[in-house]
């Protein structure tokens, strides 16, 4: 079973991921995050084994809340979600130390076959 932790703003977007990831096989969400902080907390009291984290967060965002979450837990891996395309944000992303980081085209994929293609 993968432990997933969801962190998201926008609490919308945060229960559709979670919905469809809790009808997925295999796949238990461990704990749902409405900033960076409280993603950083869930993951040291859950250690899941992959984080979905949204770019842009209050308090702490997802960049940052990814640069702590592998100082601690460097074997988590973390699939960041944001709508902002910004290259200012993406460089961010791409600079935290410790992952590694993939490209997929993924016109037409269910969410199934996206999320087991991005994690494993």
């Amino acid at each position: 079973m993968m432990r997933v932790v969801v962190a998201d703003d926008q609490a919308l977007v945060r229960e559709g991921i979670v919905a469809v990831l809790s009808l997925t096989p295999g796949i238990e969400v461990v704990g749902q995050a409405g900033d960076g902080a409280e993603a950083v907390r869930l993951v040291h009291q859950t250690t899941p084994d992959v984080v979905l984290m949204d770019l842009r967060m209050p308090r702490v965002d997802g960049v940052a809340a990814t640069q702590q979450i592998l100082q601690r837990h460097p074997t988590t891996r973390i699939l960041v979600l944001t709508t902002y395309a910004d290259d200012a944000s993406i460089k961010r992303a791409l600079a935290v130390p410790g992952h590694q980081v993939g490209s997929r085209l993924i016109g037409g994929l269910p969410p199934s076959a996206l999320w087991h293609r991005s994690v494993l």
